[in-house]
This record gives structure tokens, sequence and C-alpha cells, in this order.
């Protein structure tokens, strides 16, 4: 039995007994739908997780096998940018329908369905085909249905939870703790599955969890019927042109925009202009609207998020290289010991799997005693911490550099090492920014503002396709000590020195951005 397995087998084992132990010991303290939404969670993150843990593996493997390998991973990096930035843009669109037209249930429904059905796309032409043209058309509709359904299930949770409520960042913890059991066993299942026996299998898997994800949220959600619905019901039904509803006109433009994301995809420096114009005009926007607000306190509020965008962008520009060069990095130059690349990105997740409750009791106790940081200080502590991770992965580099061309392979336990504080950084900072998104939000424009959040995420999926693109040059004669040089360069700019200028700058900001945001915690 190989280790890929036998790690597969332990994993699932491990959740089957941690999840029930979570939810015992949090059912008293949260209201029931929290775990409805964190379950429905977790198998859309199972989806996407899965796919993402061997994608790039994939791309430069089979459908760039004829292009030399520096041209590959340039390429198979830069779709892996476009693809995420599109993923987490459209979000901005998908909150402004919940919020205005549609209300997060419907919403919800939508992406998932969208997403399974993408999912088995990639699966079969993974197993039949290995089509360009169809492998874009899966990743537009993949992009189209994350719009629908990320931004809105975070904002639904928080509909549950009054604005000051103490236990709302504990809530969005647990709730990511679930994200994270989903990304923890996709790697898991769906690279080895990938890996080991056939890509196509990688991408099925991946449909099942969404599938199982929404029928969750199905079978669920009719028990909070005063939650989560259209704005106004009726007018849904009403007539708008050529016989078509809203809700009908909203289908039909989500599927117009498949092959135009496809598109945009593959040739990404088309998404590199539209992402500049529609990040100026959505942060434009909320930029005005914090300035006009007649509440004084709304507005300051606003632009707290917008400095809080900035830095949250850092971090994810950064931690990305999860799914695109740290996989290459740990193909290629770490021992793994037999274990599939993709199986690697399990780790971070593992993590938050076991410290989310940890930091859940922590910020929860520092409240009662008044002692909590303040988001802020939260973000420096996340920003530090990932630059310590890179300066470990560094370091693990260097150590190998001189002997790589005679098979000399990093230790595994530097990438190990190196994804325990990313962890640790990630939850100072993601779930803590998810809560404090809802509460800085004026009422009328949550999903909106929920939507925009993810657009930082878009800006840093772009930045980090580049960031692999500056490692990926090809080197002449296949010199392996210059390829991973190229890493860790890269990883030490960037990773250390820009990040911790950005941590620092934060920390000068942060009396400033406390006093803004009018006793938000």
């Amino acid at each position: 039995m190989s280790i890929g397995l036998i790690s597969l087998i332990i994993g699932w084992a491990f959740v089957l007994i941690w999840v029930p132990l979570v939810v015992l010991s949090q059912r008293k303290m949260h209201p029931k739908a929290l775990f409805t939404l964190f379950f429905a969670e977790l198998w859309e993150r199972f989806s996407f997780y899965g796919m993402r843990s061997f994608l790039v593996l994939y791309m430069t493997g089979v459908l760039f096998v004829d292009m030399i390998q520096g041209e590959a991973d340039a390429r198979a990096y830069g779709i892996y940018g476009a693809f995420n930035a599109l993923l987490y843009a459209a979000p901005v669109v998908g909150g402004m329908i919940a919020d205005k037209i549609l209300g997060f249930r419907r919403t919800i429904l939508i992406g998932g369905i969208s997403m399974a059905a993408a999912q088995f796309i990639l699966a079969f032409n993974a197993w039949q085909v290995h089509s360009e043209t169809l492998f874009f058309t899966g990743l537009g509709l993949l992009a189209v249905g994350n719009g629908f359904f990320k931004p809105n299930i975070s904002s639904f949770l928080g509909t549950f939870y009054d604005k000051n409520d103490s236990r709302k960042d504990g809530a969005y913890t647990i709730f990511y703790m679930g994200i994270n059991i989903g990304a923890f066993l996709s790697p898991l299942t769906c690279a080895y599955l990938a890996q080991t026996i056939h890509w196509s299998l990688g991408f099925f898997a991946a449909g099942l969890g969404m599938v199982l994800g929404i029928a969750v949220f199905w079978k669920n959600m009719s028990k909070y019927e005063d939650k989560g619905n259209a704005p106004n019901p009726e007018s849904l039904k009403d007539v708008i042109f050529a016989g078509m509803t809203k809700q009908s006109i909203i289908l039909l433009c989500a599927l117009l925009s498949i092959p135009l994301f496809a598109l945009l995809i593959d040739y990404e420096r088309i998404t590199d202009i539209l992402l500049i114009v529609s990040g100026i005009a959505v942060l434009g926007y909320v930029l005005i609207n914090a300035l006009k607000d007649n509440n004084r306190e709304d507005g300051q509020r606003m632009l707290v998020f917008l400095a809080l965008f900035f830095f949250h962008m850092i971090f994810w520009t950064l931690f990305e290289q999860a799914g695109g060069s740290l996989t290459i990095l740990a193909d290629r130059f770490v021992n793994r010991h037999g274990i599939p690349a993709g199986q690697f990105q399990s780790l971070n997740a593992l993590f938050i799997m076991l410290l989310a409750p940890v930091f859940a009791w922590i910020w929860i106790k520092l409240s009662k005693a008044g002692k909590e940081p303040r988001t802020p200080i939260k973000f420096f502590y996340g920003l530090v911490q990932i630059a310590l991770g890179f300066w470990v992965m560094v370091i693990g580099a260097k150590s190998v550099m001189g002997g790589v061309n005679a098979g000399a392979l990093i230790p595994v336990i530097y990438l190990v090492i190196m994804y325990l504080l990313h962890t640790t950084g990630e939850l100072s900072i993601s779930p803590v920014g998810l809560s404090v998104v809802t509460k800085l939000a004026p009422a009328k424009m949550v999903g909106f503002v929920m939507g925009a959040w993810f657009l930082s995420i878009a800006f840093a999926h772009k930045i980090a396709g580049e960031l692999g693109k500056a490692i990926a040059q090809p080197t002449e004669g296949g010199d392996a000590a210059a390829a991973l040089g190229s890493f860790a360069d890269v990883y030490m700019t960037w990773g250390v020195y820009v990040t911790l200028s950005a941590a620092v700058v934060l920390l000068f900001l942060s009396p400033i951005l406390k006093k803004w945001m009018h006793g938000i915690q």
C-alpha cells in the first residue's frame, strides 16, 4: 500500500472523528444554521480545492506537454492566476444579485449547480479529449458559479448574528474550519486519484463534492424560512422582457458569460486590463460612498475596509503560491517520500482543523477580558507569519542548492514548517476578515461589500500568477540549481522583504484604523 493511499485513509478516519467532536463542543454556543452552512461550504471547498490540488500539474503534464518545461510552467501559472482572479472577481456581481434581486438562498443554489456541472465537464475532457476549448469552458463555468456561491454563503451566515455579537468571530472561525475540512480531504482524495489512477477521476470526485454541498444546503435551509429570501419575492415572477422574468434573465446572462470567462482565462492579458478597470470602479464606488455617507461612522468604517483590502491582497498574493509554484517546487525539488505533490496542499487545511478551535477560544477569552487585539493588529500578525514561512522555505532551498544537480532534494520538514506558519498567519487574517467585513459594511450593501472583499483575492491571484512566471523563466541546459535559485530569489524578495515592509506600514496605521472602526472589534 502506497504512502499516498495510507495518507488518504488516515485523513478520512481523522475527519470522521474530529468533525463530530467540534460540532458537539460548539452546538450550544451557536445557532444550528451555522452547522448547516458549515457542511455546505465544506463540500463546496472539497470541490474547489480538490481540483486546485492538481490543476497546474495537469496543465504542465498533459495539456501543455508539447511545450518546453519553462514555457509550459509559465503558461500554466498564467492560466491559474487568471482563472482564480476571475473566480474571485465574479462574487462582486453575485453579491449584488443576492442583495437586490434573488436573495442568498437562490443565488447559492444557482452557483452550486453551475460549479458541479463545470467539474463534470472537466472530468469528461480529461477522460476523453484533452481539448483546450472544453478545458477553458469548464473553468469559465466554475468562475461564473463561484460568483453566485462564494460571497453569499459567508454573508448568509452573518444574518444569524447581531452586528456586535461577541460570538461572531468564533462562528466565522468555526465556519472557516469547515472550509478547511473540505480543503484537507480534497487534496488527499482528488490529487491521489488524479496523479496515481487517472486525471479525470480527480475532477469527477471534485464534482461529487459539489453535489453533496448543494444537497446539504437544499435539505436544511427550509428550516430557516425567515432568512436569505429575495428582498421582494413577488417581483421575481414579473415579466420583464420577451416573456422572461428577472430570474430567467439572470440565468441567461450567466450562460452567455461562460464563453466570455473562458476567453479571458485563455487570453490573460485582457483579464489584466479588465481587473484593473473593474477594480478601480468597485473600489472607487466604495470610496465615494464612504466619503459621501451621511453617517460619518459608516463612512470611516468603509475607509478601514479599503485599507484592510490592500493588506489582505498582499497576504493572499503570497499565500496562493500554494496551488501554483509551491506545488511545482514540491513535485520537482522536495523529498516527498513517495507522496503525490498535490497531497501536500492538505497540510494547510489539517493545521487549520487542529488550530481553528484554539484560535476561536483565544479570541473569545481575550474579548471577555477586554484584551482582544483589533483586526489591523491581527492582520499584522498574519503578514509577519507568512513572511517567516517563506524565509524557512528559502533556507531549505539554499541548503541543497549546491548539490541539486546531483539529485539533492529539500527535506520535507521545511515544507511542513512553512505550511504551519502560513496557516497560523491565515487564521489571523482570513476568518477574522470575513467577520469584520460583515460588521464594517452598511446593512444595505453587505453582499456587494463582501463581493468587493473577494476582489482583493482576485487581484492577489493574478499577481501570484505573475510571480510564478518570474520563477518559471527557462534556464539554459536544464540547470536544476538555477531553477531552484529562481524559486529562492522570488520567495525572498516578495515573500519576505515586501511582506515584512507591508506589515510595518500596517503597524503604524493601526491606531488610525482602530479609531475609524468606532467600536467594531
